[in-house]
Order: C-alpha cells, then structure tokens, then sequence
C-alpha cells in the first residue's frame, strides 16, 4: 500500500542513517489546529512541564520556525508576514535542527498532521522514518471505524508498531 511520498508499508521498514534504538526520546502528534493527537515518551531524561505546557510550547517552536523560515526563504519574492500561518508544503520548510543534547525532527502531511521526533543529536536523516510512521498512523488510526478524526490516538495496536518500529531502529 503506498500512502505519503510512495512509501509502502512493509515489513523491513526504512532505516534512517544512524540508529533510533534506545536514542529516542520523545515524539508528538498535532493536527492542524494545535492539538496533540499522541505523544509518546521513550527515553527522556528530564521531565520539566506539566504535559499541556510542554505541547504549547513543542507547537509554539514549530509554529515560530516555520514563520521564520518562510520569512527567510531566498527563493520567494513574497515573504508575507511573519507569524501568518503557511499552508502544508508552503514556502521553505525545515526538517530538523541539532542542538547539543537532541535534535528534532519534524514532518508535516498536506492535511496538517505534524509529526515530531525528538532523539540523540548523532542520529542522521529521519524523514524517510517519520514518512513510515506517518504510514503507521493511516493504516492503524485513521483506517479504523472507531476513530473520529481530531481525538486523541488510544489505540494499543498503533501504540504496538509504533514501539517496534522505534526500537527496530537500534
């Protein structure tokens, strides 16, 4: 089945440069609107916010790098205002950035589903795995009768091959 940029779903997964492993630390799920779908906790070393706080602000830096990135594009004639949302696939857009103690990594679907990994700042290029992850999303949580799009994702199965997928990478 292909889904999101010809990926399939199969069994043998892209592995991304570098390996995932036990190096993953965090990953979210917004729709469009700013609400968090999913957010998953694998490693993470430091809990500081309450987890409504910590969504505000994962939403607000990538809302903020967004703007920026699109007011800094070299290519575009229009810069038009920053802060002023894009549209998916809009303008410049940024996959990831590395500091020294993560890096994170970003997606974002034509319907607005932004997808964030957050892990070890030696892992290489993780699209092609946010792109399966995304494809693990239609096939368990959006193919599925029972779920209504905009609720929180509760699903064990998802949960599952998400935690497979993740640890597989190491």
């Amino acid at each position: 089945m292909q889904f999101f940029g010809g990926s399939e779903i199969s069994p043998s997964p892209p592995v991304p440069t570098g390996s995932i492993g036990n190096n993953a630390h965090m990953m979210y799920v917004f729709n469009r609107n700013g609400i968090c779908l999913l957010y998953r906790e694998w490693n993470r070393p430091l809990k500081t916010l309450n987890a409504q706080q910590d969504y505000k602000l994962m939403f607000g830096l990538l809302f903020s790098l967004k703007s920026l990135t699109a007011k800094m594009d070299p290519t575009s004639v229009e810069k038009g205002n920053l802060g002023v949302p894009q549209l998916p696939g809009q303008g410049c857009s940024f996959h990831s950035f590395r500091t020294n103690t993560y890096k994170l990594s970003f997606m974002e679907t034509p319907s607005g589903i932004k997808i964030i990994l957050v892990t070890n700042p030696r892992i290489g290029d993780l699209r092609e795995s946010l792109k399966h992850i995304y494809n693990l999303y239609v096939e368990y949580v959006v193919k599925n009768p029972l779920y209504s799009p905009g609720t929180p994702i509760k699903y064990d199965l998802f949960n599952t091959m998400l935690d497979q997928y993740i640890k597989g990478l190491g």
